[in-house]
């Protein structure tokens, strides 16, 4: 195993921008493509947010920011207003109508930038000894509220910001693991694996930004998921610093010593402790990509030749089908938006990778199943058109809320058998709540023998209150998600938004467990305060809006 004492990358923040998804030299008015349908939908009107909005005073006291530098030094704690700004909350639609509208209530009172596993045991230790929150910072990408921690009850709120954990650590090329430090961008690791030939294949939406500790904090998925495998998949080590001390997880690649204490962490979204280092299986890098596209009749038909080729063992690396709604505005493609010879039936794309040889094999017995199935090929084009636009959607997103079109997206997972009522039970959920000019589109992306997931992207004309207006969407598409028996996130992680079902499908005692191994390993609860982990029931029947099934539920009336 070849080992590396310091990070391998130079500390360059990168920013994006604060009310805005990516890198501020991509953001742009909508395109040409899409303003004519846009516009023919839903109208436009002009809704700038604020420049710069005005970042709350920070709260901490001269001891405290002087207690905090004693752990990771006097340029590492900053309390400027532009660092607190860029630190405040993550990226999904919400998050950004709130920074929009001038709210900075969730600013933390300083960022605090450790330089690894000693400091942050450090940061913690000062942290408990004052009682201050703690919320892990990543990439900043998070969709479900799971930076947005309660303030209430503590001395002061930091952003324990990882953007100096850069490092690749160790690679073992006999094993094919690797150690990598949190802070990595998705981007940044692939780099530095590739210096070496490795590949880890990890290629979430927010790929350009999210890092390796918030890959595994929310358990990731990739688009490649079919090939590669979920993020939680891939890791096979884990290092921790929780209140109580370092937890070492991972010293084979199976065993059965008891329940594998790695999944506790996985998930955990920084409520249990701060994943310091992450050893990973890695790959050889692929010697050939190919993208094609298929035209499928209906979605139910294309959703049968996933599970097929699931069930036979026939998974291509990327395999996604969209809707007939999604496939007819092409968001798929985004650069193609208003094709319209594009749009007719459902979308597939097909993604395979690895050895000349083997790409062949695997793409003939591929297509030999959807052709006999009834798909349509379509070659080429349409698979490497979407490999080259699959992360721009985020900034489409962003160009929309411009002229006044409220754009999010939320995603679930069930059984094959439960697909079709789980599709149609959050359709009609959605349509009902959003009115009958919401557009509402899917796809499928993350497939597996037994089920699949359901990513939905929902559009609608901005009300005068567009966050109160998600907030109900959102609460009745979730609450159709848990009549269909569903999941109520297949990756984009829990954090405040879905935390008020997350009770309903575990079960009272499984979030009794979670409360459990939460007073353990922080028992004075500085970190991430008020994400992931349910109230317990006599906190939660005190609160105004007790009569619902989970009274943390998001009050839109107090929005």
């Amino acid at each position: 195993m070849s080992q590396t004492t310091s990070p391998s990358l130079p500390f360059v923040q990168s920013e994006m921008h604060p009310s805005r998804w990516g890198d501020p030299a991509l953001a742009g008015p909508l395109p040409d493509s899409a303003r004519g349908l846009v516009e023919l939908a839903f109208g436009l009107e002009d809704t700038p947010g604020l420049a710069e909005p005005a970042v709350p005073e920070s709260g901490l006291s001269d001891d405290l920011l002087a207690a905090l530098r004693g752990a990771v030094g006097d340029g590492y704690v900053l309390t400027d207003d532009e660092t607190r700004r860029l630190r405040t909350r993550g990226k999904s639609t919400p998050d950004l109508l709130r920074m929009r509208a001038g709210d900075l209530s969730d600013a933390p009172d300083a960022v605090v930038r450790p330089a690894g596993h000693d400091e942050i045991a450090a940061v913690l230790a000062a942290a408990v000894e004052h009682r201050i929150a703690v919320v892990p910072f990543g990439g900043g990408t998070a969709v479900t509220g799971g930076l947005a921690a309660r303030r209430e009850g503590y001395a002061g709120l930091v952003s324990l910001d990882l953007v100096r954990m850069k490092g690749l650590l160790a690679v073992d090329e006999v094993s094919m693991t690797a150690i990598l430090e949190p802070g990595l961008r998705g981007p940044e690791a692939e780099a530095l694996l590739a210096e070496r030939g490795l590949t880890l294949g990890h290629y979430p939406q927010s790929f350009e930004y999210a890092t390796i500790g918030g890959f595994a904090a929310t358990r990731s998925s990739g688009q490649s998921s079919a090939g590669y495998g979920r993020f939680d998949a891939l890791v096979v080590g884990l290092r921790v610093a929780t209140p109580r001390g370092e937890l070492r997880l991972g010293s084979a690649p199976a065993t059965a010593a008891g329940p594998d204490l790695r999944q506790l962490i996985l998930g955990s979204e920084g409520a249990f402790g701060v994943i310091t280092a992450v050893t990973v299986r890695v790959r050889r890098m692929p010697a050939a990509k190919v993208y094609e596209g298929w035209r499928w009749p209906s979605f139910a038909a294309g959703a049968d030749a996933m599970r097929t080729l699931a069930q036979a063992g026939l998974l291509p690396t990327v395999i996604r089908l969209s809707d007939e709604n999604e496939t007819a505005i092409n968001l798929a493609r985004p650069d193609d938006i208003g094709d319209e010879d594009a749009a007719a039936g459902c979308l597939m794309i097909t993604g395979y990778e690895g050895e000349p040889g083997a790409v062949a094999a695997k793409k003939d017995a591929v297509t030999a199943v959807l052709e006999g199935l009834g798909g349509t090929p379509l070659g080429s084009e349409a698979g490497e058109a979407w490999a080259h636009g699959r992360f721009g959607a985020p900034y489409l997103r962003d160009a929309m809320l411009d002229v006044g079109v409220l754009v999010e997206t939320m995603e679930t997972a069930t059984f094959w058998s439960n697909r079709e009522a789980l599709y149609t039970g959050v359709k009609d959920a959605l349509t009902a709540e959003l009115g009958d000019g919401a557009i509402v589109l899917c796809h499928i992306s993350h497939v597996y023998e037994t089920g699949c997931s359901l990513y939905f992207t929902v559009a609608a004309k901005g009300a005068d209150n567009p966050l109160a207006q998600w907030l109900r969407a959102k609460a009745a598409a979730s609450d159709a998600m848990m009549a269909a028996g569903a999941t109520i996130t297949h990756h984009h992680a829990v954090g405040t938004d879905h935390r008020p079902w997350l009770t309903q499908e575990i079960g009272e005692l499984g979030a009794s467990v979670l409360r459990a191994v939460k007073a353990d390993l922080d028992p004075t609860g500085i970190l991430n305060p008020g994400v992931l982990i349910p109230d317990a029931p006599q906190l939660a029947s005190s609160r105004p809006d007790s009569s619902r099934p989970d009274s943390t539920r998001p009050d839109v009336a107090d929005v």
